[in-house]
């Protein structure tokens, strides 16, 4: 899960995207002085993520403003749902408006997504799994509202597993390798990682599970080909599914009897769940 310097300093790199210079409407009009109550609404359902960092928005403004989070992320929100509270000084609550409800929406709106796919395939055996298809800078984030939805997280980076993908074979198939010259050089290169092996036929899927690749991802295939070469294999590697997948197809998809789903869409083209802060109460002191 997230750790609190990892928060930070995506935190900081948003605040100062967005408050460098100040904010020129809220320093102009608002007193100085003014204290108020906010609460933060969903306006519709969804999975909540991204509650902690919010808070963390606000306190970086303004250590004194205090937030109450209500609900807490991986709950279900629907319309009206208060999510939290902000009270104190009301132009440190404006300055941070925007930035934490950026991070509530977004996050919220990858758990909400990751959710439903995970729903369409229950009651199989499979796993809903994210891919590095993430917003620059925001990896961290957007995995962790996949797990807040119910998915897993696939490779974090490029140091977390081998996949061994269609322009890895074709620069190294023109040097003279095979495929399992090309698994066992990755073996020795890394006894502690998982290989995995990209196939885009039955044949190749085969191939990859007959060289010891220890995964085969089949890429953008039809579900005819998905189960055959799931039949291929037959359990002398773990399968894995990926390429245009959405929510009309994955559970087809989990049906080819594959044990990882990995879907882009939920972190690179995913809508925003919509959320909101209100003030609602304010003084001059």
């Amino acid at each position: 899960m997230l750790t609190e310097a990892q928060i930070e300093e995506v935190v900081d790199r948003a605040l100062v995207e967005d408050l460098a210079w100040g904010d020129t409407t809220t320093e102009s009009l608002i007193p100085g002085d003014q204290k108020g109550l906010a609460s933060i609404a969903a306006k519709e359902e969804g999975i909540l993520a991204g509650s902690d960092i919010a808070k963390k928005v606000f306190q970086r403004v303004d250590p004194t403003l205090r937030v109450v989070i209500s609900i807490a992320d991986g709950a279900q929100i629907s319309p009206g749902s208060i999510i939290a509270r902000v009270e104190g000084n009301v132009a440190s609550i404006l300055k941070a408006e925007r930035v934490a409800l950026n991070f509530l929406q977004r996050l919220s709106g990858i758990a909400s997504e990751t959710d439903r796919y995970v729903k369409a395939v229950e009651g199989l055996p499979v796993r809903i799994m994210d891919t590095r298809k993430t917003t620059p800078g925001l990896r961290s984030l957007e995995k962790y509202a996949v797990q807040v939805g119910g998915g897993q997280n696939h490779r974090m980076n490029l140091a977390d597993g081998i996949l061994i993908k269609d322009n890895h074979l074709a620069a190294l198939r023109s040097g003279g390798l095979t495929l399992p010259d090309i698994v066992a050089r990755a073996r020795q290169a890394s006894k502690r990682l998982k290989i995995e092996v990209e196939a885009k036929t039955p044949q190749e899927a085969d191939e990859g599970a007959e060289a010891g690749a220890d995964i085969v991802m089949l890429d953008n295939m039809s579900l005819e080909d998905m189960r055959q070469a799931v039949k291929s294999i037959h359990g002398r590697a773990l399968v894995e599914a990926s390429g245009g997948i959405t929510l009309a197809t994955v559970r087809a998809v989990a049906e080819t009897g594959v044990d990882f789903i990995s879907v882009g869409a939920l972190t690179h083209s995913v809508k925003a769940l919509d959320i909101s802060l209100e003030l609602t109460s304010s003084s001059q002191q």
